[in-house]
Order: structure tokens, then sequence, then C-alpha cells
């Protein structure tokens, strides 16, 4: 069968392209010019007879026809590095790496990979903390695979806390993440009363600022609402960009914090924190296993993706 298809240099400049939403950004990666990714770009677009970019001031956006060839695309490079690896017999030799929240590798992953590792014990793991796997409002379609090679060999695995929405990779759902109010036992060991949702008048409100996307970020506002209470400034105490500094501030008793329920879940069995209301905020976010198609099948990512999905269903079987 003959294909009819673009140079491998226009289609690989423009996947960086789509995924920077900048020329300037993809020619770093490229290591080329932003002149010459543009020109790239542009004969791609007189090949297809399609505009694949629409070039504002001070912007650069897809369009209709960017957006669709876009997950093919990178599918497609994928592809072509894992068959140049296999080529190389590189298959296997490479390190296993997980992205994930920083929340989410701290108090759900960290403490139970033990048991993970010792099922693979020749594997090489790598696990890093990024706020880039949690979507924000304008993300387009892309989980950061950029400190991935394939052609040496590595996989990488991102989990990812979003929406789910992520076309030209294989998606799988672990367990959503709804947000209860939680605190230390020394606020109830306390002289000032705790009793009901009203007392929070008297406490210290802890706010978790580590979503970007403001409308899909529970609020203590919205926690104020469901429970009935007025009268209470909901923007006031500490804010913190990092989630697992507000938990912190939980445990040493500076104030109360909502927290995802299955991360607090190890806190509240061990009695590090307490939840003192029933009151439950249902968050549209969920933690997903985001992998590109290409590599889904290798032994070391089927492993971890199966290992994760088992720990997720036993965690959920517990609540």
């Amino acid at each position: 069968m003959s294909y009819r298809l673009p140079p491998l240099n226009a289609l690989r400049a423009f996947e960086a392209a789509a995924r920077h939403l900048s020329f300037k950004k993809a020619a770093g990666e490229l290591s080329v010019t932003p002149t010459a990714v543009s020109h790239q770009i542009k004969s791609l677009e007189e090949f297809l007879d399609l505009p694949l970019f629409r070039r504002l001031p001070r912007a650069l956006e897809l369009t209709a026809q960017g957006l669709a060839m876009l997950p093919k695309v990178r599918e497609g490079l994928e592809c072509f590095a894992v068959a140049v690896e296999n080529a190389h017999e590189h298959a296997g030799g490479g390190r296993l790496l997980v992205v994930a929240p920083s929340s989410f590798a701290t108090r759900w992953l960290v403490p139970r990979l033990r048991r993970f590792t010792l099922t693979q014990p020749g594997l090489n793991l790598h696990i890093i903390r990024s706020r880039d796997t949690i979507d924000v409002e304008q993300a387009v379609a892309a989980p950061v695979f950029d400190s991935v090679d394939l052609r040496e060999g590595d996989s990488q695995v991102v989990i990812r806390f979003g929406s789910g929405a992520y076309p030209g990779y294989r998606v799988d759902r672990m367990f959503g993440s709804d947000y209860i109010a939680v605190c230390s036992p020394k606020l109830l060991q306390s002289a000032t009363r705790l009793r009901e949702p009203a007392d929070l008048r008297n406490h210290v409100l802890l706010h978790d600022d580590s979503i970007a996307n403001e409308r899909a970020r529970p609020s203590w506002a919205e926690w104020l609402r469901l429970a009935g209470v007025t009268g209470i400034d909901s923007n006031a105490g500490p804010h913190f960009s990092d989630s697992g500094l507000a938990f912190v501030a939980a445990v040493d008793g500076l104030g109360i914090a909502l927290a995802s329920k299955p991360l607090v879940a190890t806190a509240l069995a061990e009695g590090r924190l307490l939840a003192p209301f029933d009151i439950v905020l249902e968050q549209q976010y969920a933690y997903y296993i985001v992998t590109p198609e290409a590599i889904a099948n290798r032994p070391a990512v089927e492993a971890l993706r199966h290992w994760l999905l088992e720990e997720a269903r036993a965690e959920e079987s517990r609540r």
C-alpha cells in the first residue's frame, strides 16, 4: 500500500506547536528557529490545503481542522518512535516514569507503593510530582509527556486530575474526589466550640488553591451554602497554592480545611485528622491514568495500570 504523507518534520513541527500553542516554544523543543517551524507549518497547510492554526496578534489557536488532526498525529509519531525503539531492541530497557499531582503522589501513591515494587523488583521506577497534571480551564488536550523519549525505551504514565477528556490517549478513571471538612482532633479538645457548621465562625478556614480552574475548585463559599450557614467570611484565612501545605496546616491544628476524601482517608483512619461534619462537596474532577496508546501495552505500563486500578477499587470498597 502506498501512502501520500507530508514530510515527517512538518508533522513533528505541527504536533509541538499545537501542544505548546507557540511556534517559539516548539522551536526550542525541536532545536530549530521559530521561522523554521513557521515554514514547516505553512508547508503542511499547503500540502493539506487546510488552515491548521489561527495566527492572532499575541496568540496561536488551533482551527477545527487542527484540533481534529492533532490526536492522530500525536499517536502516529508515538508509533513511529516505538517502531524505531523495537528495531534497536531497546524495548523494556528504560525507565517507567509516573508523573502525578503532588498531593496524590504524597498522600495516596507513595504510602501504597511498596506493594507494587515488591511485585516488580527490577523496575526502574521514577515518581515525578508536577502541577501540570491538574487541568486548567483553557487546556486543549495535552497531558504532559515532554520528559519521556520513547526512542530510548522510557515509558511514562501520567496521573491526571481533571475532566478525563484527553483525545489520543488511553484513559482510565481511578476515582472521584469529593471534598469534606477536616481538622485536627486538637480543635475538638479546645475551648472553642465546634459542634455544628455555624461554629466555623470561631475557627480559621484553610484554603487549598492548588486547582487553577476556579470553577472546578471546591470552596468554603460552596460548603457554607450547602450547610445553610450565613454570616461567615468564606474567603478569610490562609490560602495555600499546594494542597500538601493545607493538609499539614490542618494536621497541626491551625484550622479547618476542605480536603479530597480519598487523599485524607489514611489520615482519618490513623486519627491525625477527623471529619466533624457529614457534608460532602461533590467534585467534577477525578483522577485518571493517562497513557500514550503507543506504549499502553508495554508490560511495565500494563502492570502499573492494573495495580493502580486494583488499589483504587479496593479503596472505594472500604469507603
